[in-house]
C-alpha cells in the first residue's frame, strides 16, 4: 500500500547554506546522468526557445543546452539564492548568452501567453502548491502545438530502489531532504487525475524507474 503523500515546502530552497549543499548534490547528479536530460530530448524538446521551471542551480537546463545548440533557455525560479548560483553556473559553461533566470512563482509565471517553444521541469512537481493551477500556466506560455516534459520522483517507487538511492545520495546532508521529497511525490494516478483536471489533461503519464514523465503538445486552438 502506497503511503499518504507528505506535503513539503512550496517555497524553494532560500538560504545560501542549504544552496550549496544543494548544489554539490545536483552536481553528483549531472556526473552521474541522474538528470532526465534524455527524457527531455526524448519528448522532442530539442530546439528553440524553452522555458524550465525550477531549475535550482540550473544543471538540467545547462547540459540539455549543452546538446542542443539551436536552442535557447529561459529558467523561472522561486528562490533569489538560486537563480544567483544558476547565473554562476551558466557562466562556468560559457551560456550566459543562451540562457535567462527570472524570479517568480510557477503559479503565476511573470510571461505573456504563448511565449516559449517548450517547456520542462525536472524534481520540482512535488513542490508545486497546485499542480492544476501550474499546469495550466505551462498550456498559456506555450506556443500552440508547443511540447512540454516534466519530470520527478514518485511515492510508489519499489523500495530497495528508494533506499539503494538513498544511500548513494551524497553529500550525506541531502538525505533527509531526498526522503522528505520522496515523500511528498505524486503516483501516475494521482497525476492523471491533476491532469484531467486541467488544460493538459490530454498529456501521456509515464512511469520511468525512479519516478514519472509527463509529456505533450499543447492543442493549437486552446
Amino acid at each position: 500500500m502506497v503511503k499518504e503523500r507528505i506535503i513539503e515546502t512550496n517555497e524553494g530552497i532560500q538560504d545560501k547554506l542549504t544552496v550549496e549543499i544543494f548544489d554539490r548534490f545536483a552536481r553528483i547528479m549531472r556526473d552521474k546522468g541522474w538528470n532526465n536530460v534524455d527524457s527531455i530530448i526524448k519528448a522532442g524538446i530539442v530546439r528553440g526557445k524553452a522555458l524550465e521551471i525550477g531549475p535550482g542551480p540550473g544543471y538540467v537546463g545547462l547540459e540539455w543546452l549543452k546538446r542542443c545548440p539551436e536552442a535557447t533557455l529561459v529558467g523561472c525560479e522561486i528562490s533569489g539564492e538560486m537563480i544567483k548560483l544558476a547565473e554562476k553556473n551558466a557562466k562556468d559553461y560559457g551560456f550566459e548568452d543562451r540562457v535567462k533566470y527570472v524570479e517568480g512563482n510557477c503559479l503565476a509565471m511573470p510571461f505573456p501567453d504563448n511565449s516559449f517553444d517548450t517547456v520542462f521541469s525536472n524534481g520540482s512537481l512535488h513542490e508545486w502548491e497546485d499542480p492544476v493551477k501550474v499546469f495550466n500556466e505551462i498550456n498559456r506560455v506555450l506556443k500552440p502545438e508547443g511540447i512540454f516534459c516534466l519530470t520527478d520522483m514518485r511515492r510508489d517507487v519499489n523500495p530497495l530502489i528508494k533506499w539503494f538511492i538513498y544511500f548513494l545520495t551524497k553529500p550525506k546532508e541531502i538525505r533527509p531532504g531526498f526522503l522528505s521529497s520522496l515523500n511528498a511525490s505524486y503516483t501516475a494516478d494521482e497525476i492523471r487525475e491533476l491532469l484531467g483536471q486541467s488544460d493538459l489533461k490530454n498529456a501521456a503519464v509515464s512511469k520511468e524507474f525512479f519516478g514519472l514523465c509527463i509529456s505533450g503538445k499543447k492543442a493549437v486552438f486552446s
